[in-house]
This record gives C-alpha cells, sequence and structure tokens, in this order.
C-alpha cells in the first residue's frame, strides 16, 4: 500500500462520505486497502482489458477517419468588400400588412454565380449577443463579403399562402438582386 500512490489513479473517486469510489466498476470501497485489493480483481482487471480494448478501436477509428476530412477542400477566395444595398419599407394596400424590400447591387459578382439568401435567428449568430426582438437575413455573393440585416422577429408570410408578397429576383444583365417579404 505505501509503494502505489492512489493520486495518479484516473479511475478512484473520493466520495464527500469518506469513501473511495471505483469510476471504471462502479464500487464503493470503505478505505484504500479494500480499494487496492479490488484493483488486483478479476471484476477490476476485466474492465481494464475492456477499456484498452475499446481505446485501441477508437483510436484507429479515429485514424481511418482523418484523411477523409482531410479530402473536403475549403472554398477560398479574395473578398473585395461590401455590396451596396437599399432597404425600403412597404405596405401592402390590400391587407395593410408591413413588410421590406432589399435591393443590393453587385456589378462585380462572379459569373454564372447567383446570391444566396438564408434567415437565421439571433441565437445562430455569433456577432453580437442574441437577442429575441430581431431575427437575421443572410445574403452572400462571391466575391462580396457576407451581409446580414437584422429585421423584427415577426412571423412571415408564406410564400406559399401568398406567392405575390413574398418574393425574390436575380437580374443578371443588371446584377441587382431584390428580396421582399411581408409580416403578418
Amino acid at each position: 500500500m505505501e509503494t502505489i500512490d492512489l493520486a495518479k489513479d484516473p479511475y478512484i473517486l473520493r466520495t464527500h462520505l469518506g469513501t473511495l469510489e471505483c469510476r471504471l466498476c462502479l464500487t464503493l470501497h470503505v478505505n484504500e486497502g479494500s480499494y487496492l485489493a479490488h484493483t488486483q480483481g478479476k471484476k477490476h482487471q476485466t474492465n481494464l482489458a475492456r477499456r484498452a480494448a475499446k481505446d485501441n478501436k477508437d483510436q484507429q477509428l479515429m485514424i481511418q477517419a482523418a484523411p477523409a476530412q482531410q479530402q473536403v477542400k475549403k472554398k477560398v477566395f479574395v473578398k473585395i468588400g461590401r455590396p451596396g444595398y437599399k432597404i425600403i419599407k412597404i405596405r401592402e394596400p390590400v391587407s395593410q400588412r408591413m413588410g421590406l424590400l432589399f435591393t443590393v447591387s453587385l456589378p462585380e459578382i462572379k459569373e454564372g454565380e447567383r446570391p444566396r439568401r438564408r434567415f437565421m435567428s439571433a441565437f445562430e449568430q455569433r456577432r453580437e449577443i442574441p437577442n429575441r426582438a430581431f431575427q437575421y437575413m443572410v445574403l452572400a455573393a462571391e466575391p462580396y463579403e457576407t451581409i446580414s440585416f437584422a429585421i423584427p422577429s415577426k412571423e412571415m408570410v408564406d410564400p406559399d399562402e401568398d406567392p405575390e408578397s413574398t418574393w425574390e429576383h436575380w437580374d443578371a444583365d443588371e446584377k441587382v438582386y431584390s428580396c421582399q417579404f411581408l409580416f403578418k
């Protein structure tokens, strides 16, 4: 007992009651002598062998999985700045619903590229402290920086319900992206 240092044993846990717990086997021991006797027993040795086999198998899986991750290359391009944009508050004349119309000018967009838009909750973004009063409309187009607009976190009109109220348009000749949506 004097030659074995229990402080270096990764499986020992001292409980608040003064007992010792083997975290590998989930057994309780009243003193250090009882714990040391347990470590020499069949149950503990079997569990050690199982843990070593499991760790070895996990390590081999990690080695095999690592090359698969390296095959995916991250798209790298030089960003040229933010595009110009205009935001207009609109009101639908018939139902009096409020909405927003975005017009983004992208004169140097990559040939054959189309802008991509998505709505993001305040809790998905990592730039600002999350505020449940806002959601974000994110617009990306190479080689421009991705831009984001904070909009009220109100329920929007579903395009399937009213296709006239929510739309987006990409004018490839003028290189202008337009997007409109209404709030319920």
